[in-house]
């Protein structure tokens, strides 16, 4: 015959993020599963973000151009990407 668990209730309230910290340091959430509802949720991704190495010299000329022609930084450069691929 199995030992039922004893399960400590969750504080009403904590003193300090440490002592919440302790807390959950012991506890698993898992055993209380009343304290965290499922709650429904919808996202949307609104871009991606890549990263891509660039030598110091062009990035200098790009955000000096980027700067005059008053678009962001990664707006010219996929311009710049964009014209230079669809010429090859």
């Amino acid at each position: 015959m199995r030992k039922q668990k004893q399960i400590d209730p969750i504080p009403d309230e904590f003193s300090s993020y440490e002592e919440a910290a302790e807390f959950w340091d012991t506890h698993d959430t898992a055993d209380y599963p009343e304290a965290f509802p499922t709650v429904e949720v919808e996202a949307e991704l609104r871009g991606r973000h890549y990263e891509v190495e660039i030598d110091p010299d062009v990035i200098w000329k790009l955000r000096a151009r980027a700067r005059r022609e008053s678009l962001s930084l990664g707006n010219l450069a996929s311009d710049l990407l964009r014209q230079q691929l669809s010429s090859k």
